[in-house]
């Protein structure tokens, strides 16, 4: 038996047993949580290869950091002047993946970090990092779980869409929860009714799927509880709420990645491949601002990478940095599909990320 076959057989015997003890349906948030975090046999907590540029690689999918150093170049500005701001000289990574922007930001702070924390759930993707990031010593520590306080400006790159979702669906009219049945050791959808909505009201009266997300807007809460000074930024893709449910969108957001190419079956080869939805951003900002943590800016990606500065480096950069870094800010890219969202405990400044362009009537 392969490596792999190992691996999804014994997820799903896992997830399989989880079905049965909740009796025969498993809400899907809970299929993906398990999908991708459970120890040892999850997407994430296996040791399958997944950051790469190309398939040859054996990766899955490419994150910006992956793509050019321009990125985390970038993004150093920007965190250089949220130290500068809120008096602080540590920073706080959430999902580091391959260690590469890890690596990015140390060597162009340089000694503006005094220390440099991931918070990973994935013992196999901390070893990549600590592989990595040796060269900077002792100022890069791991935890795998928040501390009662953090002080530093806190990073998160395609974070929020990894996190678990639930999946209402509106059948003839009717809401429902989409959850997971096992026969005879297939996974199948199976709806049930829900008094869950999605935060706005659908228009129309057609069949619609989607999705909520209660686990990413609870962990921006336990983050404004624990963020005693500082701030904090997330780029990921997504819309904010009315273009999220838009009604146009009735096939949701849910997407799956493997060897660089997309399919929408999160049922069919688990642990082997991500699952990821969009992140609904006005939802996150709602949750941080009842939590206490105000919104310091939301914008694209491209025009908060153009803001700290990205157009310049691009100039100085090798063709072939040049032509990774348009990826990041064009349009039918990155540029705009990939919104960046910041928050702030302290003192409000105009943050540069945010200098043109800022979206936060938007939300």
């Amino acid at each position: 038996m392969t490596e792999a076959n190992s691996l999804t057989t014994g997820l799903r015997a896992l997830l399989g047993q989880a079905i049965a003890r909740a009796g025969g349906w498993l809400p899907f948030d809970r299929f993906m949580a398990l999908a991708l975090y459970a120890p040892g046999l999850g997407y994430y907590a296996n040791g399958s290869w997944k950051f790469g540029r190309m398939p040859a690689s054996g990766s899955d999918f490419v994150t910006a950091p992956e793509m050019t150093p321009l990125f985390g170049r970038a993004l150093a500005v920007q965190i250089a002047d949220a130290m500068a701001a809120t008096g602080t000289d540590e920073v706080w990574e959430f999902g580091a993946g391959s260690g590469a922007l890890a690596s990015q930001l140390l060597a162009v702070l340089g000694d503006k970090v005094r220390r440099y924390t991931i918070v990973d759930l994935s013992g196999s993707l901390r070893a990549r990092q600590r592989e990595l990031l040796a060269p900077f010593g002792e100022r890069v520590t791991w935890v795998d779980q928040l501390p009662d306080t953090i002080r530093g400006v806190v990073v998160g790159n395609e974070v929020l869409d990894a996190m678990p979702v639930k999946l209402l669906v509106r059948t003839s009219g009717e809401w429902h929860e989409r959850g997971v049945a096992a026969d005879d050791g297939v996974f199948t959808w199976l709806d049930r009714p829900t008094e869950l909505r999605p935060p706005m009201e659908i228009e129309g009266e057609h069949d619609y799927l989607t999705e909520i997300h209660p686990q990413s807007e609870a962990f921006v809460r336990t983050l404004a509880d624990r963020l005693t000074q500082g701030a904090a930024f997330f780029l990921d893709y997504g819309f904010p709420e009315r273009e999220y449910y838009h009604p146009q969108r009735h096939m949701g957001t849910l997407m799956c990645h493997r060897g660089h190419v997309s399919d929408p079956d999160p049922l069919r080869d688990v642990g082997l491949k991500d699952i990821t939805a969009h992140v609904n951003f006005s939802g996150v900002a709602y949750a941080a601002q009842e939590a206490g943590l105000p919104t310091l800016g939301y914008t694209t990606q491209a025009r908060f990478l153009m803001n700290c500065g990205i157009v310049p480096m691009l100039a100085e950069a090798s063709l072939a940095e040049r032509i990774a870094g348009q990826r990041l800010i064009a349009e039918h890219e990155m540029g705009e599909l990939f919104k960046v969202i910041g928050f702030y405990r302290g003192n409000f400044w105009d943050a540069v990320g945010f200098g043109e362009g800022d979206r936060t009537h938007t939300l």
